[in-house]
């Protein structure tokens, strides 16, 4: 057989084999964070969060309609995708390591046959740095959920392969149609994410080196110069940059010339569809070959870049899902800035503890009002003194905490101005080697565990004083330094051998790693860890592992001189790193068996009464209930209010609209009120004549722009306040016992009036929404809190907040405890028939099944109601249910499967109580040691300010430890609790 059939066998092989690894891992339905939002997207194609991936969600859409009306199929289809998309990948990074390999043996002579064993190396080289890719953790992390960093490594992974193709072949007459299929590639990424892009300063000197017959350093920078024009061309001039330019041109014709809507955009498509013509008309009068295949790869980029017209076109519907409604050319352009996230410095810009010495108009936001484009506001940019500016700022974020969150990795002073040295020493030692250079190691070394800030873990590490949590982690895995030292051997060999494909491979590795870092300019905390946006550094890393092989090959020349012997022995020793990678990273990346989002996401949308609006805080209590709401057609008659999305103008108008079951949220304030620039915020000004502020009168002052409430900033700009940070809610008590909303046992804690502070600060306006809500729903509708805004973002309303199931319902009772411990009267029989009966805990005793660090925060929520409503039954006195919601919790979440956590001994007084005692001491017991275990070690670890999440926890845990072994009079385990906080609470 020949060569070149044997590769091609061998790679579909290899994608086959991945394939099967990736689907027996995937998750069968949504995960927490962006995959909830992007099944749900990829499902009706609707408009996820800036800027939209459109071609991995009609991708997902077709994978989803292999469902067939099964709507539990939907999400494990679309997590296919990303299985799918990282099986090709291997593919294109075997072929990839195959054509290097071949030059690399047959050096010199390209045209001679290779021999047998010859083939086998090359072979051999490519299977295990496929192989090692393929069982690397960040990158099987992606390859088993519905994110778009598996398609994205796809398109990377394709283009260099097709770029070595055209270097073989470009001695051909039609070889340009090669350099035409990587610019249609190249399109296409855009619609999945821009990682793809930094490949192409690597690509570019692929296509110097092969026509340059002595290439020279300048010849060199000027292709680094070129190829980082044509990267930055398309990342501002084509992304953003032409649809921009589509923007001017309507604005102009429409309010200048007075054309309708949409005029100014056909005009632009016109002009630019004739300049398109011209290039290609003049390049074949000139018989200019090279214009003429810049324009056609310049027009594939553009074919490619239009899956993005799925984004207005879809927003044009108002979808059920439609952030930022980009559904005309300039809320577009917007869209793919990411405008709402704002600017980093890069190169240049102030430090954190700047001051702005002036404010600036930024660019002009439209609406269309009558025939007219109106300025809605204008975006505000604070200007710095020069002095407050520096070369690459790397500590310029003065966001609350930040500066602290600085202060563990730089002695920098918050009133010091930061200096260069200081600024270097965080680029090194922060965003490099914690947020680059730890996530290297993960993936070719080892990695402690799943905890937020683990480390890499290196061969010699022992599980010697470890707590169990880390002791038995199972993203605990040990590579035994062989993929790095494979690799490193491989690098060695190719420099020696090929020093321009080892600078291509360099640049590659360089430019998706340690320069994306440079641009990306973290920030000093990040609410999760960030490896897979480096995910393409490490597939270059991956082709050194395969290279390795050879390299492996020449060493042993000195050992084993017979050459048949000497192939087999790399390729065993060289399959063994990938086989190590797998046998560790197993039943770390196995989630085949995971449902906690998506049953989290029904017990949620189960705890809410008929109709209701649940406000939910963020990503992780929003995106699932998205989920299962889009797909899985779960109690579509709930309304999802997001907190941070409440201060849009957006969201806000899609909650004035119908939504499936939901009826529009009624509220007092016109939607001019709630315009991105009109009361932002409104500060607190004291006014002691008005020592309360009744919650509805104030909405009409709001609504009338009253000049009762207008104050004048510094700067000149009214702005709308509150006279009072105390606020009230007139209760119609007859109104309230007709809609029989208040449990009878609570109907003597129905009060006149509810009354809560707002804080003496500021109302932003997410705070106004609910504070119009509240005002104008007017008890018609049910309003709940998720868990985390109760805890988070209670408002004040903090004692009038019933737990129900998961959620928190606002009603007009207050909490008959003045000094409650825990947030929200508990609804007994409400949370006892959502606990006990109509919640799913699908596989959360399964202790073979993954739970990683988010699920397990997440899922502790369950023993936090558990705990909370067993507490409630033995204060009413009603041990029997007490002692049954206890067990009930022990059953469905064990310890064996999901960890005791900081809420597990609010079980211990009930059980007690309840004549189980013996459970109850062997929580006690098996909390304090692992507490104890866990402070010991974190109190000496090295990197001790790095885990103060960890050291917070456990020391809160203690204090819990230490009430439930007072309420159950328990003496020993006081002192030992007591023993144990003195000696870790003071550090």
């Amino acid at each position: 057989m020949s060569f070149q059939r044997t590769n091609n066998l061998l790679g579909w092989l290899l994608f086959a084999s991945a394939l099967t690894v990736y689907v027996l891992t995937l998750e069968p339905t949504a995960s927490f964070w962006d995959t909830s939002e992007f099944i749900a997207s990829a499902h009706h194609l609707l408009v996820p969060h800036p800027p939209g991936a459109p071609l991995f969600l009609l991708l997902g859409r077709v994978f989803s309609l292999f469902s067939f009306g099964d709507a539990t199929l939907v999400a494990g289809l679309i997590n296919g995708v990303s299985a799918v998309s990282s099986a090709f990948t291997v593919l294109f990074l075997f072929w990839t390591i195959t054509l290097l390999a071949r030059k690399l043996v047959q050096g010199q002579a390209p045209s001679r046959e290779l021999l047998a064993n010859e083939k086998l190396l090359i072979l051999s080289a490519g299977a295990v740095g496929a192989l090692a890719f393929t069982f690397s953790d960040t990158f099987w992390f992606n390859a088993v959920e519905a994110e778009v960093y598996a398609m994205s490594t796809l398109c990377t992974a394709f283009v260099v392969w097709a770029m070595l193709k055209w270097e073989s072949r470009a001695h051909e007459p039609n070889s340009d149609r090669w350099l035409i299929l990587i610019a249609y590639a190249v399109g296409l990424s855009i619609g999945v994410h821009l990682l793809n892009l930094l490949a192409l300063p690597a690509l570019g000197f692929i296509y110097y080196f092969r026509w340059s017959a002595n290439p020279t350093w300048q010849g060199g920078l000027l292709t680094l110069v070129v190829s980082g024009a044509i990267l930055g061309g398309i990342l501002v001039g084509v992304i953003p940059g032409l649809p921009s330019l589509a923007g001017d041109f309507e604005v102009f014709f429409v309010n200048s010339v007075g054309l309708p809507f949409n005029s100014g955009l056909l005009i632009f498509l016109a002009v630019f569809a004739a300049l398109i013509g011209f290039g290609f008309r003049y390049a074949a009068r000139t018989q200019n070959q090279i214009l003429n295949t810049a324009m056609l790869a310049f027009v594939f980029i553009l074919i490619g870049y239009s899956s993005y017209l799925i984004v207005p076109i879809r927003s044009g519907f108002n979808p059920t899902i439609d952030e930022n409604k980009p559904d005309d050319v300039l809320s577009f352009v917007s869209y793919l800035k990411r405008e709402q996230y704002g600017d980093r410095p890069l190169l240049y810009g102030p430090q954190f503890n700047a001051q702005p010495i002036a404010q600036v108009e930024g660019a002009p936001r439209y609406e269309r009002q009558g025939d007219k484009y109106v300025i809605l506001e204008r975006r505000i940019e604070n200007v710095y003194a020069s002095e407050d500016k520096t070369l690459l700022p790397r500590m310029y974020s003065n966001r609350p905490g930040h500066i602290s969150e600085y202060q563990k990795w730089v002695d920098v002073q918050e009133d010091a101005k930061p200096t260069m040295a200081q600024n270097l020493s965080f680029l090194l030692q922060y965003q490099l080697g914690h947020m680059y250079w730890r996530y290297f190691l993960w993936n070719f070394m080892g990695r402690e565990s799943d905890v937020q800030q683990a480390g890499a873990l290196w061969p010699t590490a022992t599980k010697n004083g470890l707590p169990q949590l880390l002791a038995d982690n199972k993203a605990r895995n040990n590579f035994l330094l062989l993929p790095l030292l494979l690799g490193g051997l491989g690098l060695v060999y190719q420099v020696r051998r090929d020093g321009r494909k080892a600078l291509v491979l360099g640049l590659l590795f360089g430019l998706t790693g340690v320069a994306l870092v440079l641009y990306l300019n973290q920030p000093p905390i990040e609410p999760r860890e960030r490896d897979y946006a480096f995910v393409g550094s490490f597939y270059a890393f991956a082709i050194w592992i395969g290279l390795g092989v050879l390299g492996l090959h020449e060493v042993l020349r000195y050992l084993l001189h017979t050459p048949n012997l000497r192939v087999a022995t790399a390729m065993v020793l060289g399959l063994l790193v990938p086989g190590i990678m797998a046998v560790e990273g197993w039943n770390d990346h196995d989630r085949s068996g995971r449902y906690s989002a998506a049953d989290s996401a029904h017990n949620l949308l189960n705890s809410c009464a008929p109709n209701a609006i649940l406000i939910t805080f963020a990503d992780n209590d929003t995106f699932p209930l998205w989920y299962a709401q889009e797909v899985e057609g779960i109690r579509r008659d709930v309304r999802i209010a997001v907190l941070q999305y409440l201060p849009t103008d957006w969201h806000i108008g899609q909650l004035r609209r119908q939504s499936y079951d939901s009826a529009p949220v009624a509220l007092t304030l016109p939607q001019t009120s709630y315009q991105s620039g009109t009361n932002d915020y409104l500060p607190y000004v004291a006014n002691l004549a008005v020592p309360a502020v009744n919650v509805q009168e104030f909405m009409q002052l709001v609504r009338q722009n009253s000049p009762l409430l207008q104050v004048q900033t510094q700067g000149g700009q009214e702005l709308l306040s509150y006279p009072s940070d105390r606020f009230y809610l007139p209760i119609d008590k007859d109104k309230i016992k007709r809609l029989g909303i208040v449990p009878k046992d609570r109907e003597s804690q129905l009060v006149d009036r509810m009354e809560w502070s707002v804080g003496k600060q500021y109302m932003d306006k997410s705070k106004l929404v609910i504070l119009d809500i509240l005002a104008t729903n007017d008890w018609n509708r049910p309003v709940y809190f998720a868990n985390a805004v109760a805890q988070q973002e209670g408002m004040g309303l903090e004692p009038y907040l019933q737990l129900e199931g998961m959620a928190y319902r606002i009603l007009p009772c207050r909490n008959p405890d003045p000094k409650p411990q825990r947030v929200g009267y508990v609804a007994r029989q409400l949370t006892y028939d959502s606990l006990m009966n109509k919640f799913a805990y699908r596989n959360l005793d399964n202790p073979d099944v993954l739970y990683d660090e988010i699920n397990r925060r997440t899922l502790a929520q369950y023993r936090d109601k558990f705990g909370q409503l067993a507490q409630a039954y033995l204060r009413a006195g009603e041990l029997g249910k007490a002692k049954e919601v206890a067990l009930r919790c022990l059953q469905v979440m064990p310890d064996a499967a999901i960890p005791y956590d900081l809420y597990t001994p609010e079980l211990v007084a009930p059980l007690a109580a309840a004549g189980e005692k013996p459970r109850a001491d062997e929580i006690m017991d098996t909390l304090t040691n692992r507490t104890q275990q866990a402070l010991a070690y974190y109190s000496t670890h090295d990197e001790q300010a790095l885990f103060e999440q960890e050291i917070g926890t456990n020391l809160m845990t203690l204090q819990r430890l230490y009430q439930a072994a007072a309420d159950t009079g328990d003496q020993v385990r006081i002192a030992r609790v007591v023993a144990l906080a003195e000696q870790y609470g003071g550090r």
